[in-house]
C-alpha cells in the first residue's frame, strides 16, 4: 500500500524562509524551550502527508529526513492513522508491565517471529532508542554477571547516561556529563573515518577486529566484558557501511569469549535498508537487538528483542510504565503490515536507484565524494578538491536545499544523509537529485 502525495506541487515555496507565521512561532518557541535542542533550519511544520511536509506559511517540502528516519511509512499513512484512531477509541493506556492487552502481545510475537536467527526470542518494550539501549545494557550485565562494555568510535546510541557512555560521535554529547558509566571501552569501527590513525572512508587498512582481539590480551580482560554494542551501519557517525567480513568476524570473537552481541538497529532497522533488520545483510544472529524510530511510524515506541536464553531477568528486574503503550503498539502493527506488504522491497529497489543517481551526480561534481548505503539509508560525502572532508560546504548545501524545498540532514563530519520515508518512488529521487544539483551549481565552492 504505497501512498502517493496528494495532487499538490511538491516542493513549492511561496514565501521567504522562514515565512511570517514561522518567524512568530520560532520566536515564541525560543522563549521557553531548552537551548540544548538543535534545529537544522527554521522549518515550522503544520501538516505532513506521504513524503510531503507543509509549513505554517503554506510552503511545501519534499521530505528526505522522515523525522530522522522515524516516519518509515510516510507522514500520516491512512492505514497507520486508522489503527491509531481505532485503538484510541478503545483505551489509551493500561501499563503493559502490570497488565495484559492484545496489541502488546501481538506485537511482541510478531517481532519475535521476524527477528533474525532460529533461536526463540522474547521482547521488552521501551519508549525510545536510548531506553532500548539502556535496557540492553542492563540485560547484558544481568545475564552475564560481567560489567564491561565494548562500543565503537563514531557510534551513536542515545543521550541518557548509560547510552551516552557508549556514544562517541560528537564531543558535545558527552562534554560536562561525567563521570559516565564505568567500564566502557571504545574501539575503531570498520573502515571508520574516526579511526585514530586518520584514514578516510574506504582507505583504512587496519584490522579493527584484530585490534579488539589484541585489546583482549592486554587492557580489557574479555571475561569481564558483558557485551559488544554495535550499529550494523553507523548512523550519526556518517552512514558508514562496514565490509562484508566485519560483523561475522566480530560476532565470532564475541562467541569465543562468551560476550553478548548487541546490535543497535534503532536507525537502520524496520525495513530501512531493504531488509527488516540491517544485520540480515551480514547473516549474523544478534543476542540482543535494540529497536525504535521507524517501528511505529512516528509514535514513541522502542523495544529490545533478545534470545529467550538471554532474557533471564526475573519479574521486577526492569520495567517501563509507558513502554508498549497500546496506541503505539497499534501503530507498530499497522507499520509491520505495510513493511511486509511492499515497503521493504520498495526501499531496496528505490534505494539502489538513489545510490546510482547520487554516484552519477558525484561524477559531475568534484565536491561530492563517496556515496554509500543500503536501501534508503544512504550517505553522501561533501569534500574539498583534495578529498579532505568539507563540513562547512556540507552544511551550506543542506541550507540551500531547504530554501529550494528539499529537506535533508547531516551526519558525521561531512556527510549528507538520505533517510526518506520508505514510500518514495523514482520520481521523488529525480526531484531530490535535481534540486541537489541545482544547489551544487548555484555558486562555486
Amino acid at each position: 500500500m504505497l501512498m502517493r502525495n496528494p495532487n499538490l506541487s511538491v516542493p513549492e515555496i511561496k514565501t521567504e524562509l522562514p515565512g511570517p507565521q514561522a518567524r512568530k512561532i520560532i520566536a515564541h518557541d525560543e522563549q521557553a524551550t531548552s537551548p540544548s535542542y538543535t534545529r537544522e533550519y527554521p522549518l515550522v511544520v503544520a501538516n505532513g502527508f506521504g513524503a510531503m511536509i507543509e509549513d505554517v506559511d503554506g510552503n511545501r517540502f519534499l521530505d528526505f529526513t522522515a523525522g530522522i528516519a522515524v516516519c518509515s511509512t510516510g507522514h500520516c499513512h491512512p492505514h497507520v492513522v486508522q489503527a491509531i484512531e481505532r485503538q484510541a477509541n478503545q483505551f489509551l493506556h493500561m501499563s503493559g508491565t502490570d497488565f495484559y492487552y492484545q496489541p502488546q502481545a501481538e506485537l511482541a510475537n510478531r517481532l519475535a517471529e521476524v527477528a533474525p536467527g532460529p533461536d526463540k526470542k522474547r521482547v521488552f518494550f521501551t519508549n525510545s532508542g536510548a531506553e532500548s539501549v539502556e535496557a540492553a545494557i542492563k540485560l547484558a550485565r544481568y545475564h552475564t554477571g560481567r560489567h564491561r562494555l565494548i562500543a565503537f568510535s563514531g557510534a551513536f546510541h542515545g543521550r541518557t547516561l548509560g547510552a551516552v557512555s557508549l556514544t562517541a560521535s560528537k564531543a558535545v554529547q558527552r562534554r560536562g556529563f561525567g563521570p559516565l558509566l564505568p567500564g566502557v571501552t571504545h574501539v575503531p569501527y570498520a573502515n571508520c573515518r574516526s579511526c585514530p590513525v586518520g584514514k578516510t572512508y574506504g582507505e583504512c587498512d587496519i584490522d579493527c577486529v584484530q585490534s579488539l582481539e589484541n585489546l583482549f590480551k592486554g587492557a580489557v580482560p574479555p571475561d569481564e566484558v558483558a557485551a559488544i554494542v554495535v550499529e550494523p551501519i553507523q548512523g550519526e557517525g556518517g552512514y558508514i557501511v562496514p565490509p562484508p567480513e566485519f560483523h561475522p568476524r566480530l560476532k565470532a570473537l564475541a562467541e569465543k569469549h562468551g560476550i553478548l552481541y548487541v546490535v543497535d538497529e534503532v536507525q537502520a532497522g524496520m525495513g530501512r535498508t531493504g531488509r527488516m533488520f540491517a544485520i540480515e545483510h551480514w547473516g549474523v544472529e544478534p543476542d540482543i537487538i535494540c529497536l525504535a524510530k521507524g517501528i511505529a511510524s512516528g509514535l514513541p515506541l522502542g523495544a529490545i528483542v533478545a534470545r529467550e536464553d538471554v532474557m533471564t531477568w526475573p519479574p521486577g528486574a526492569h520495567a517501563s510504565t509507558f513502554g508498549g503503550n497500546p496506541v503505539s503498539c497499534a501503530a507498530a502493527l499497522a507499520t509491520m503490515d505495510l513493511l511486509k506488504e511492499e515497503l521493504i522491497e520498495n526501499a531496496a529497489t528505490v534505494g539502489d536507484y538513489l545510490i546510482s543517481e547520487l554516484r552519477q551526480l558525484a561524477d559531475r561534481h568534484l565536491m561530492i565524494g563517496d556515496v554509500r548505503g543500503k536501501g534508503l539509508m544512504v550517505g553522501m560525502d561533501v569534500a574539498q578538491p583534495n578529498g579532505e572532508p568539507d563540513a562547512s560546504s556540507r552544511d551550506e548545501l543542506i541550507q540551500l536545499c531547504f530554501q529550494q524545498g528539499l529537506l535533508l540532514l547531516g551526519a558525521g563530519e561531512n556527510t549528507i544523509r538520505f533517510c526518506p520515508p520508505l514510500i518514495i518512488d523514482k520520481n521523488d529521487v529525480d526531484v531530490a537529485v535535481s534540486i541537489l544539483e541545482g544547489c551544487l551549481t548555484v555558486r562555486s565552492w
